[in-house]
């Protein structure tokens, strides 16, 4: 790469991020719903038409906000996870767990744009599923180990449901027990249902001592998804 082209290359990457930076703040300030290119080009001081040759629409800017929204959580739990001993099931899984609520509170507004209401007119494409698994990558993980070491335990499976529980656990988990599967997606929801409630307001009055009662919930979850105590 010549002198030039690399000098451009760091220009649009400098862009880029000004543009995504603005659009975060839109989302603090307006909501995913309300965002707009237009005013975005406007508080950078740019023409719309340059803006459209690194975002061509409202929907290619919102899909790169969530693939760096999660990418950045899929990072903060990798990272905690990696902490914990590779034996310690349940704390890798309570590790994890913990993560992701302290990246919640941390980025309220990043993770209403991932988990949150659905954007009226947007549809998330492929290309965020990679980041958007990330995290339950991390959770399948701890299951396979424990699965592949001292073993699973308490995973009954009603006989109705197990032709279910055989569809998904060839889509999400073909390496784990068809039992583990209605179980990891029945954690999968209570965790982020856990994280919603308290994030967007529904535990007041009701859970004050929020940290100990999370850990108690995602305790609880692994065991329900056959971790051993």
């Amino acid at each position: 790469m010549s002198t030039a082209e690399g000098a451009r290359a760091r220009a649009r990457t400098e862009v880029t991020a000004a543009i995504k930076d603005e659009a975060r703040r839109q989302l603090v300030a307006e909501g995913a719903a309300k965002l707009s290119l237009r005013a975005v080009a406007r508080e950078l001081g740019m023409v719309s038409s340059a803006l459209y040759r690194y975002f061509p629409s409202r929907d290619d800017l919102l899909t790169a906000l969530i693939i760096d929204a999660y990418d950045s959580l899929g990072e903060a739990v990798e990272t905690a996870h990696a902490t914990v001993p590779e034996g310690e099931f349940l704390r890798r899984w309570t590790v994890a767990c913990e993560a992701v609520r302290v990246w919640a509170l941390a980025h309220p507004h990043e993770y209403a744009l991932i988990y949150g209401s659905p954007v009226p007119g947007y549809a998330a494409p492929a290309t965020t599923i990679p980041s958007a698994a990330r995290v339950a990558m991390v959770l399948i993980g701890v299951v396979r180990d424990t699965d592949r070491g001292p073993g699973l335990a308490g995973l009954p499976l009603p006989a109705e449901l197990r032709p279910e529980a055989e569809r998904m656990a060839a889509e999400i988990a073909p390496e784990l027990p068809v039992e583990a599967a209605p179980a990891m997606v029945a954690a999968w929801a209570e965790l982020f249902g856990l994280v919603g409630f308290e994030l967007f307001g529904q535990f007041e009055q009701v859970v004050l001592d929020r940290e100990r009662f999370f850990r108690h919930a995602v305790t609880r979850l692994g065991a329900s998804v056959g971790l051993p105590a």
